[in-house]
């Protein structure tokens, strides 16, 4: 007798458990599923914007950025953007520009990408870098990461890069590495 009451036990046990996982199951199923939220959009972020797209057109040079989530922070003035592409259209020449996160700063129409960052252009210059920064009253690109251009066959290699973008000068410093495979010539 003893036996069978521990057994009837050992099945209610069993069958409640059985029972609560189901039910766990059926609920887990039924619920809307979550977007992942990054640590910036766990913070006080004002305004939320997925899939965004920002074009301006100052000096004659157009540019059009989009990412795949905005955050904007009104009380720091800076949007933080996640999966960033950039297109910026000259009158000879064109660049776009990738990067996994930045910031656009509203004020000064500053801009930061960060995390793989990639710029090539429309006559085959390719840059990479962890960080590549705007500024855009100076109209200057620079990074104090290290660079790596590349453009037929050669390759430059620095731990900084200046461009200013008014009179075309350009600044790779550091231990600055160039190798010539003989591209098109």
């Amino acid at each position: 007798m003893k036996r069978h009451r521990l057994a009837t036990g050992i099945l209610g046990i069993v069958g409640t458990f059985v029972l609560l996982v189901a039910w766990t199951l059926i609920a887990k199923s039924r619920t809307a599923p979550v977007e992942p939220v990054s640590p910036a959009a766990a913070s006080a972020a004002d305004l939320r914007i997925k899939e965004a797209k920002i074009e301006e057109d100052t000096g004659g040079v157009r540019w059009r950025l989009t990412a795949d989530q905005v955050l904007i922070f009104d009380a720091e003035g800076r949007t933080a953007l996640r999966n960033i592409s950039v297109q910026v259209f000259e009158r000879d020449r064109t660049w776009n520009i990738s990067g996994e996160e930045g910031d656009l700063f509203q004020a000064t129409k500053n801009l930061e990408i960060r995390k793989n960052v990639v710029v090539t252009s429309n006559d085959g210059l390719k840059l990479e870098t962890s960080v590549l920064r705007w500024q855009a009253a100076e109209k200057r690109l620079w990074s104090d990461a290290p660079v790596r251009l590349s453009r037929d066959g050669a390759t430059a290699e620095g731990t900084a890069l200046d461009v200013r973008t008014a009179d075309g000068a350009m600044t790779l410093t550091g231990r600055v590495r160039t190798t010539f495979n003989g591209g098109n010539q």
